[in-house]
This record gives C-alpha cells, sequence and structure tokens, in this order.
C-alpha cells in the first residue's frame, strides 16, 4: 500500500470510528459489522484477534486488538477476553480475527477455540454473538453458518 493509500484508508477508519461512537450505532447488522471489520483488519500482514465490545443494546464500546500473532496463528487467552469484557461492563461480543492469507474460512482450531470462549464468557453473562473471520475479499460469519 503506497503512503496516499494508507493515508485513505486511516482517514476511513477515523471517520467510521467516530460515527459508530458518537452515534452509538446498534452492531445488529452484518454489513455494518463487516464493513468496519474489513477496514480494520483486512490489511493486517499477521494474525490479529479482536473484540467488539457491546452493550445491552450492541452498540460499540469498545474495539479492542487484544492479541497479534504470525502469519497463521495467534495465542488467544479467554482470561484475557473476560478481564476486558468485565472492565468495560460488556453485556455481549463479537470475536474477529484476520487470515492474513487472505482465505477467510474457518479452522477446527478457530471453531474450538470459540467454544471455549463462549463457554467461559457465558459463566460472565456475556453473550458471543458471533465469530467473525476476515479474509482479503470477504469475512466469514460463524453465526451465519450456525455454528453459535
Amino acid at each position: 500500500m503506497n503512503p496516499n493509500e494508507a493515508q485513505i484508508v486511516r482517514l476511513a477508519l477515523d471517520i467510521l470510528d467516530a460515527q459508530l461512537k458518537t452515534k452509538g450505532v446498534e452492531m445488529t447488522s452484518p454489513e455494518i459489522v463487516s464493513q468496519f471489520l474489513r477496514l480494520q483488519l483486512e490489511l493486517e500482514e499477521r494474525e490479529v484477534f479482536a473484540v467488539l465490545f457491546l452493550d445491552t443494546r450492541h452498540r460499540l464500546i469498545e474495539f479492542c486488538r487484544l492479541f497479534f500473532g504470525t502469519i497463521d496463528s495467534a495465542a488467544v487467552y479467554p482470561r484475557e477476553v473476560a478481564k476486558v469484557a468485565l472492565q468495560l461492563n460488556a453485556a455481549a461480543v463479537i470475536l474477529v480475527h484476520n487470515h492474513p492469507s487472505g482465505d477467510s474460512e474457518p479452522s477446527q482450531a478457530d471453531r474450538h477455540l470459540t467454544n471455549r470462549l463462549r463457554d467461559s464468557l457465558a459463566m460472565l453473562d456475556v453473550r458471543v454473538l458471533d465469530h467473525m473471520v476476515v479474509g482479503r475479499s470477504q469475512i466469514t460469519s460463524f453465526a451465519e453458518r450456525g455454528w453459535i
């Protein structure tokens, strides 16, 4: 990405962040969430695991990049996700990570991790609404596949 493109992407992110936070947009539409996540993670060169922390009306409280990995994996710790959820008083979360390879197809490890996080957060009354995997040209939603 050349410097001019990077500046345009940064400006788009700033506008989107301001819009989502000031107007309290409810993250109930897969299209809204996908657009936001594509801008955030599509061009990452290493795997990033992030969480959208939401209030009871599914409005964005905060988007947090919690774990950073290599080109094909990132270590994720449920304890750390739970800690941030409690600090932010989140009622629900949308889990997200990117696949730098560009293929958004979830792995078995992704599915296993999602189940661990869902079970861990459920004990704290925090609902996992979705887990989305960002590729280069598409985003795969666990909820749309009936996995959550």
